[in-house]
């Protein structure tokens, strides 16, 4: 990979209505800021229902992290800056994710929409 499939991805799945992602969307685009090697979306998976599709984001924030066709996270994480700071520090790549397969699908789905 070169150029821009080397850039990681890092979307934040949250609802309109919820207000832990509401407080949260500040933490995240603060973390957008400060990691512009990185490509950071909000995706409100009630407004992109057709992207995500089946997937079943059952606690909010949620992230999805990815680089590549490859999955490095995907799963709920506490609304607190210094632990998405830490978690992204964390994936380098090198490790393997437990992901569900149908997380490697909604990557790439969101990722072709370039949200």
């Amino acid at each position: 990979m070169t150029g821009d499939d080397d850039k990681r991805w890092v979307f934040g799945l949250c609802a309109d209505w919820c207000g832990v992602c509401k407080e949260w969307r500040a933490a995240f685009d603060a973390a957008a800021a400060s990691h512009r090697l990185d490509r950071f979306a909000w995706v409100d998976i009630e407004d992109e229902d057709d992207l995500v599709g089946d997937v079943d984001i059952e606690t909010f924030p949620t992230l999805l992290v990815g680089r590549g066709a490859r999955v490095l996270f995907f799963g709920p994480i506490l609304p607190a800056p210094d632990l998405l700071a830490r978690l992204l520090a964390s994936l380098d790549g090198s490790g393997s994710s437990s992901a569900p397969p149908e997380a490697a699908a909604l990557l790439q789905r969101l990722v072709s929409a370039q949200l």
